[in-house]
């Protein structure tokens, strides 16, 4: 411990001692990282590390009962493939992801494959219709036509806004 703090020791890749100074820290991934510039006092190498948050794991229950780690790109693989060729961008994307990621973690340690569903659809009903359409009729598992008229019905009561009642 150095002045009351913990000293990261980082071996250097060229010559393997464990000697460095920092020469510049930074915040990173609009403050989830520290960026270190490091320099080797053995051989003068220069290396960047970054430090974050080991955040606990977040545990996916999917409807068979299997557990899974869970995996935010998979969260923006679907949301990818629903807003393909809709104005949303891959930044838009994984802001969404980290939203719904955030969301799950505040619940708790394990989170369903549902819940998760519902998350990103509350999230694309206010980014996009289409995109929603398409993600709620793979989520929902839409058979027919019908249930796209159903989910459509629901959107345009939810997204039209309300129209004053004017006196005749």
């Amino acid at each position: 411990m150095e002045g009351g703090r913990y000293r990261a020791v980082v071996r250097c890749p060229s010559c393997s001692s464990l000697d460095d100074k920092v020469i510049d820290s930074r915040m990173a991934d609009d403050g989830g990282a520290i960026r270190r510039r490091r320099e080797c006092l053995a051989c003068g190498r220069r290396v960047t590390t970054f430090e974050r948050v080991e955040e606990a794991s977040l545990v996916v229950v999917k409807r068979s009962g299997e557990r899974v780690p869970f995996d935010r790109s998979k969260v923006v693989a679907g949301v990818a493939a629903a807003a393909k060729n809709r104005p949303v961008t891959q930044q838009v994307m994984e802001s969404l992801a980290a939203d719904v990621e955030e969301q799950a973690r505040l619940a708790g340690p394990e989170v369903t494959t549902e819940a998760l569903g519902i998350k990103v659809l509350e999230r694309l009903r206010q980014l996009d219709g289409v995109a929603y359409l398409r993600f709620a009729s793979v989520y929902k598992g839409f058979e027919d036509l019908t249930d796209f008229q159903r989910e459509v019905g629901e959107l345009a009561k939810a997204t039209e806004p309300k129209r004053p009642v004017t006196e005749r």
